[in-house]
């Protein structure tokens, strides 16, 4: 495979994270797994030199020695003299996910990595599905965290608990606003306001821009949840939030990342298919709809997505401030490769 190999791990693709592993060791994982299919290809020829042997010469029982050139292959470059040909690949990860947390994981390899910074200052957002538990309260908010309370919840119901998502919605979306730095008078604003292309004008807090629930079978109950500049802990506290608005308390199970900007589940290859011909394929699958996502971000009246509110379906996606990208994948696309 060798450098042909190496000529088509240039973009982003996304692996699916099982709950458990750590980020670091997933990249290790895959990095090692990318270099064993770089390194499996039939080595080239060896180079041939000439060399003088000593050899016999004659049929009596006396034999002369004499010099003979004759033509042998040249072992420095022999992988079991020098080792692998590639030791190393250059391999980013995007928005990360802590040892519990499963979901989509984007990964960067080669000169796809400037993406995932493009990807961080667009502010895009990611979904989630958070399972809660009623009835307990934890350390660290998580289920199998040191036991700090038991309370009760018969009095918890889906109407109470959609009234709270509903209040937590609205006040992030004011904050959102307010981190947007943009002036609400303005037609301008108006616009992006209809078109749900709000974003932060740099760091901020964690911003819940859609929360709803879609499962509610006491104690447990699950939530979908879109929001950018999060952590895991932030939700898992969110939760236990949540708990205390209901006037009991409530742990978090399980936090499960379904998008990630244009990445979704479909898109995010499993422990099985972390192999280089997977991640190839994968790279040029999402290389046009990546490149498609960016262009429309830019396009006025395109690419746009409303806020999502109660009963209101949300976009699958959203990207915006990602022009300096838009021309290096198209002229990938058209070149029917990812090279960098």
């Amino acid at each position: 495979m060798g450098s042909r190999g190496l000529a088509r791990l240039h973009g982003l693709f996304a692996v699916y994270k099982p709950p458990g592993l750590k980020w670091k060791h997933l990249r290790d994982t895959v990095e090692l797994q990318l270099l064993k299919g770089v390194n499996a290809g039939k080595a080239p020829a060896p180079e041939q030199r000439v060399r003088f042997l000593l050899g016999p010469v004659g049929d009596r029982e006396e034999k002369a020695l004499t010099l003979t050139a004759t033509s042998v292959p040249t072992l420095t470059n022999h992988p079991l003299v020098c080792g692998p040909a590639f030791t190393s690949l250059k391999i980013g990860v995007g928005h990360r996910l802590d040892a519990q947390a499963s979901g989509v994981l984007v990964l960067g390899v080669g000169h796809g990595r400037r993406l995932l910074t493009s990807m961080y200052n667009a502010h895009l957002t990611k979904d989630y599905t958070v399972r809660g538990l009623l009835g307990k309260a934890t350390d660290d908010f998580c289920e199998d965290g040191r036991l700090v309370e038991k309370s009760t919840y018969d009095h918890v119901t889906r109407e109470k608990l959609d009234r709270i998502l509903a209040l937590i919605q609205g006040s992030h979306q004011k904050a959102l606003v307010m981190y947007s730095d943009l002036d609400l008078q303005t037609q301008e604003a108006y616009d992006m306001a209809v078109r749900g292309l709000i974003r932060p004008m740099g760091k901020s807090p964690m911003l819940v821009t859609g929360i709803r629930c879609v499962s509610f079978a006491p104690p447990e109950f699950l939530l979908e949840v879109q929001c950018m500049h999060e952590t895991q802990k932030q939700l898992r506290r969110l939760v236990h939030e949540i708990g205390l608005e209901l006037k009991t308390t409530a742990v978090c199970s399980q936090v499960r990342r379904t998008r990630d900007g244009f990445f979704t589940l479909d898109d995010a290859l499993l422990r099985t298919q972390w192999d280089l011909h997977s991640i190839q394929d994968a790279i040029q699958a999402a290389a046009p709809r990546v490149a498609a996502e960016l262009e429309k971000s830019l396009r006025p009246g395109l690419g746009t997505q409303r806020l999502p509110g109660p009963g209101r379906p949300w976009d699958s996606s959203s990207a915006s401030g990602l022009e300096s990208c838009v021309g290096t994948l198209k002229g990938q696309v058209a070149g029917g490769s990812v090279d960098g």
